[in-house]
């Protein structure tokens, strides 16, 4: 709330334009994300929190913590990399970082696939397994939000709005201006 105050502050009495204009947009949109980051990290934990309680049948669903532990540390790692990025205004890392989000989607494919036949198997799983597939949607949205976190500084680099444009695209718009 307060990096929202100063941003409006600064909007109001400076008038930036150009890149500073840039930098404050990115900034107030990056709050938005990462506001949105520690919902979604709440909701993991409250996810943890009942895997915990019922851990009587966990053995049930052993393979699957491991690859939603692997996930976490990938998106862990992006996230962190998005925001350095964020801190050098660094369009390379940030376009690199962004790439890593087609790894994050491919892990949440993967413990979907992995979860569905665990439900399939044995149907006393389904509890256990839904708590495991909504804390990995919650760690694929985080890495959705610290690649959106790249785009902002695609965007305050480049002066350029990549939202809706392929990585392919971006990389050529990135190369272009080293």
């Amino acid at each position: 709330v307060e990096l929202d105050e100063e941003c409006s502050e600064i909007l109001v009495r400076r008038h930036p334009a150009a890149s500073d204009l840039r930098l404050v947009v990115a900034v107030i949109k990056t709050i938005t994300d990462l506001e949105r980051v520690g919902d979604e990290a709440e909701r993991i934990a409250r996810m943890a929190v009942h895997l915990a309680q019922e851990g009587d049948s966990a053995h049930l669903v052993g393979r699957p913590y491991a690859s939603l532990m692997n996930m976490g540390e990938l998106v862990r790692g992006v996230l962190r990399d998005a925001l350095d990025a964020f801190a050098r205004v660094d369009a390379t890392t940030a376009l690199a970082v962004a790439k890593r989000d087609r790894d994050v989607d491919r892990e949440y494919e993967g413990i979907t696939r992995q979860l569905i036949t665990f439900m399939m198997e044995d149907p006393r799983t389904i509890g256990h397994c839904l708590d495991i597939m909504w804390s990995a949607r919650a760690l694929e949205r985080i890495g959705d939000h610290a690649r959106n976190i790249c785009e902002y500084v695609i965007y305050l680099v480049e002066g350029k709005d990549i939202r809706h444009t392929s990585l392919e695209e971006v990389e050529e718009i990135v190369s272009g201006s080293e």
